[in-house]
Formats: structure tokens, sequence, C-alpha cells
């Protein structure tokens, strides 16, 4: 963790509990990324403009640290790139089958104090402490 920096931990922190308790107060919507993604496509008449300004928001606000801070992530040399597509491919189903991410569940789930959003978010901790075991110890991808 040479990375970790408290500072902008909180203020991300910060940001993504306010946006989330926003949209829930104004819009009457849980911030779940994948789900609000997904409704771009499948969305009523005059339900794709909030969705689009939220992921655009996202974007614009990364965008926007990257350029003030300039701490743009470099990607890893030598990653396979057949195991990102896999690895972007399961993230998908994941969220399809366990109705929703980590924004929807982990941010927004925890904070309402449901017992369904605990149980997938313990599966998507559990999740993760197994790939990263076996795409090191088993891919030999360090």
């Amino acid at each position: 963790m040479s990375n970790f920096t408290p500072l902008s931990a909180l203020a991300g922190g910060l940001l993504i509990g306010s946006a989330a308790a926003l949209l829930l107060w104004l819009n009457g919507r849980i911030a779940g990324v994948s789900n609000i993604a997904n409704g771009l496509f499948r969305s009523k008449r005059g339900d794709i403009l909030w969705r689009f300004l939220f992921l655009g928001g996202l974007v614009a606000g990364t965008g926007l640290y990257y350029g003030l801070f300039g701490d743009i992530p470099v990607a890893r040399p030598n990653f396979p790139g057949w195991l990102l597509a896999g690895g972007g491919v399961l993230v998908g189903l994941g969220t399809s089958f366990g109705s929703g991410c980590t924004s929807g569940h982990g941010v927004c789930g925890l904070g309402r104090l449901s017992l369904r959003s605990l149980v997938a978010t313990l599966i998507f901790v559990v999740t993760g402490i197994l790939t990263t075991f076996v795409v090191r110890h088993l891919f030999g991808v360090a």
C-alpha cells in the first residue's frame, strides 16, 4: 500500500457518499453504477437524462482530478489482455447475478442497512480474494 493517500481517500469517500445520498434524496434512485449504465439501454422515455448526467459526472470528475493532480494511473505492463477481458466479462456477469454492483450494494445498500447488500458485499470481497489468489498463484501474474 505504498500509494495510499488518506486525504484523497477521504475526499473521494465524501464525494461518493454525497452523490449517492443526493441521488436518493433528489431522485429516489440508488446509485448503483451498473444498473444506471444498463438503464441507458433499457429505460423509459424521460429516464435517460439523469442517467447520462450521472455517468458523465463520473467521467468528468475523473478527468478533473487527473487534470488537477496529474496522478494518472499507469497500466501494468505485461498484464495479459485476455485476463483483463475475461475479468470484465466476469464482473458483468457478477453484477447481473448479484442484482447490482459494489457501488449499489457496498455503498448504498450497506448505508441502508440492507441484509441482502451485506451478503452481496461479503461475496464480492471473498471473490476478490479468491481471484487474486488464482491470478497470482495459478496463472503466475504478479
